[in-house]
């Protein structure tokens, strides 16, 4: 449980997966200033991702549903791997965190057809991961367009 809602902060009113991205900010901060590079981050990405399917596989069988809304460790990957792309700014980060929200709740084609069609734990994670993947890449067509902010 304490891994699928990423330490209770699913279960904070309204908008749960904001609050799940917003609570991702500080791990990534750490981890970035600890270890002074984006590799650790995505590698952190990348264990929490695995992590992340076994739990809120766990915790949707628990409460048997699909995709509860206080699961939000999914939120955790998919902002990790937009910020591991970001400048590490005030602004960078703002930018990153909005983009991931709305490629989340947008959830243009093809994370809407993950979201509808992929089930189980690998179900909950992947359309973040792709909605990752989505700010990811605008982030980084920011960054080649203007330049570091």
């Amino acid at each position: 449980m304490l891994i699928a809602t990423w330490f209770g902060s699913g279960y904070l009113p309204k908008a749960p997966g904001t609050w799940g991205s917003l609570a991702a900010l500080p791990c990534a901060w750490l981890i970035l200033t600890l270890s002074a590079g984006v590799l650790p981050l995505l590698a952190a990405s990348g264990a929490l991702l695995i992590v992340g399917v076994w739990a809120s596989a766990l915790h949707s069988t628990t409460l048997g549903t699909h995709d509860a809304g206080e699961i939000v460790v999914d939120e955790v990957v998919g902002q990790w791997m937009v910020l591991a792309v970001a400048p590490f700014s005030p602004l960078g980060w703002l930018v990153a965190f909005l983009l991931f929200r709305f490629f989340d709740v947008v959830k243009p084609w093809p994370i809407s057809w993950i979201d509808r069609r992929v089930s189980g734990g690998w179900g909950i994670m992947l359309d973040d991961v792709v909605a990752g993947l989505f700010a990811a890449l605008s982030v980084w067509l920011i960054v080649v367009a203007v330049g570091d902010f």
